[in-house]
């Protein structure tokens, strides 16, 4: 099974390890557009910067992270992304073995494994970045189809709990997603916006700690047992799609 996560706005600043290594990563297919988007992110000055990644004042330094990308150190992407994913996820404590299991979509590298080594950088899916003939694609056209390629490739049973953007990168066939609801008293349902990422994050947690591994065969079957066995509400939605459900909301 490999669980994909989606990225984080919010990083963790510096690193103990050398500065990036593209031959490195994992998915090296993905190379090529990912040096390509990493030379366009560090080309922009912080004036550019700032207009086009929609950057307020606070959050200048960030463009100074963008240009310092290719020297900077760099540390496993599952500790350099933060948030309210992350600190349910509480990847520190999972064993080495669990992060094997663990994949994280990203505008800049397209999909990386937990263990990678990468720096602080800003860059949003939705963001039009500039190539150096001045034409500003879409990261989803640029990426095109190598991502969900790359992802199809590796034979294994999918859970995709990337964000709408970033499945948009890279969508992968009969990949399971996840939605998550809330039930009140009376039994009336709503999707959980923001705070989805935290379940997501706890559902993460609980099935790479969990002995088993779903059968490609039933997949779905047998994430819905794992989860439930977990102690989560959760109903096979559509096809290829989850429900969790959270009561007293």
């Amino acid at each position: 099974m490999l669980i994909v996560l989606p990225p984080s706005e919010t990083k963790a600043v510096g690193g103990k390890n050398p500065a990036i290594d593209f031959d490195s990563l994992h998915f090296p297919t993905l190379n090529p557009i990912r040096k390509e988007i990493a030379h366009d992110l560090a080309r922009l000055d912080i004036s550019q910067a700032q207009e086009i990644l929609k950057l307020n004042r606070k959050l200048l330094p960030e463009a100074q992270h963008n240009i310092e990308l290719f020297h900077s150190p760099t540390m496993p992407a599952v500790l350099r992304y933060t948030g309210v994913l992350y600190n349910a996820l509480d990847a520190v404590s999972l064993p080495n073995s669990a992060w094997e299991h663990l994949a994280i979509g990203s505008a800049l590298f397209g999909v990386v494994m937990a263990s990678d080594n990468i720096p602080h950088y800003r860059l949003s899916g939705t963001t039009k970045l500039p190539r150096s003939d001045a034409s500003a694609p879409t990261l989803k056209r640029r990426w095109g189809n190598a991502i969900s390629t790359a992802l199809s490739e590796t034979n294994e049973v999918i859970l995709d709990l990337r964000s709408g953007t970033y499945q948009q990168l890279g969508q992968v066939k009969h990949a399971i997603t996840v939605r998550v609801e809330s039930e009140d008293s009376d039994g009336k349902r709503s999707v959980i916006s923001h705070f989805n990422k935290h379940y997501k994050g706890q559902l993460a947690r609980a099935l790479l700690l969990h002995d088993a591994t779903p059968d490609p065969a039933h997949a779905v079957q047998d994430l819905i047992v794992m989860a439930q066995e977990c102690g989560f509400v959760v109903e096979h939605s559509k096809p290829h799609e989850l429900t969790v459900v959270i009561t007293n909301y």
